[in-house]
């Protein structure tokens, strides 16, 4: 639950501890901060293969954009930024959509 709130929610782990602690569970951002980590090792195999894929193809999009995030203790927001990367094997000039990846 703690990486969907963190990724898919965009709640910071500082709230998620102070929401926790509102259910009387006490969860340090540390110990959701270690939770995120080792999520992060177990999905490393899987960011790599997908990565290479993407990566593989000849024709590639890209993205930058900027995003506000939270500086805690701050008390004020930083720019971050998000590439995102879309692997595209159609011919050039070809009308039909980007099909799915090969299974």
């Amino acid at each position: 639950m703690c990486l969907v709130s963190k990724y898919s929610d965009y709640l910071p782990l500082y709230r998620q501890s102070e929401i926790y602690a509102r259910e009387g569970v006490d969860l340090d951002r540390s110990t959701l901060a270690d939770w995120v980590g080792a999520a992060i090792c177990l999905l490393t195999p899987l960011v790599n293969r997908v990565r290479d894929h993407v990566l593989a193809a000849s024709k590639l999009h890209a993205d930058d954009t900027p995003i506000p995030v939270l500086a805690p203790g701050m008390g004020k927001t930083k720019t971050a930024r998000l590439w995102t990367y879309v692997r595209d094997d159609r011919p050039a000039g070809e009308q039909m959509p980007r099909r799915s990846i090969d299974r």
